[in-house]
Formats: structure tokens, C-alpha cells, sequence
């Protein structure tokens, strides 16, 4: 199944259960490992579990392989790892701690200014 299907796939998931904030961060520069991070919030360890299993059927009724979930016991951070996808679902105060947006974001490279020709540079 191609990377953008899933994605559409999962957003649309999470949004069946009411997920928040949801965030698609493209991490094909940054890692080998998988193509795209998606992060979502759930108000509550039901929603959080509820969010984390909807994904994983509605994924696995459209073909996708779910290659592994964690989490789903405690319900506070559940992952699901769909191989060039991977999906956080997470409660607000974990999301806050754990801050995956920044560290899946690269940093803006400075940009780097062209030299000025000074007058004695044109004579």
C-alpha cells in the first residue's frame, strides 16, 4: 500500500474516534527507518486505546500490514508501527513531555547571505 494511502487511511481513523491535533510530519530525510510520523491526541486512556484500534482495523481492513502496536496497556502513549508509517496516539500531558513534533522536525538551516560588492570590489 503506498505511503499516501496510508496516511489518508490513518487520519481518517483517528478522525472517526474524535483524535486531536493531528499532525503528519514527513521524516524521509531524517530516518531510513519509515517514511512519515503521524501524532495524534486522545482526551482519556479509553480514547487513547480506542483512537490506537481503530487505526489498526480500519488499516487492516484496507490491506495495510500492522507490524506491531505498543502501548495499549497502560493507554497513555499507544504506537502503532505500520512500517513507512508510524502513529503516535497520545494524551495531552505525554504529547507535552515528550515533544515528538520538534524532534521529528529538522531545524531550519540558517540561510546564507550573498557577499555585497563594496565599491572598491567593482574597481
Amino acid at each position: 500500500m503506498r505511503v499516501d494511502r496510508i496516511v489518508k487511511a490513518v487520519v481518517a481513523a483517528l478522525e472517526d474516534i474524535k483524535g486531536r491535533d493531528i499532525v503528519v510530519l514527513n521524516v524521509v530525510r531524517i530516518t531510513a527507518m519509515f517514511d512519515r510520523v503521524i501524532i495524534a491526541s486522545g482526551d482519556s486512556t479509553r480514547q487513547v486505546k480506542a483512537l490506537a484500534d481503530n487505526v489498526q482495523v480500519k488499516l487492516k481492513a484496507a490491506g495495510a500490514t500492522v507490524q506491531g502496536i505498543e502501548g495499549e496497556a497502560v493507554g497513555e502513549w499507544v504506537l502503532v508501527d505500520l512500517g513507512s508509517v508510524v502513529v503516535h496516539v497520545m494524551q495531552p500531558a505525554v504529547r507535552e513531555y515528550y515533544n515528538l513534533e520538534e524532534l521529528w522536525t529538522p531545524p531550519k538551516l540558517p540561510r546564507k547571505r550573498a557577499a555585497r560588492k563594496t565599491t572598491a570590489d567593482s574597481a
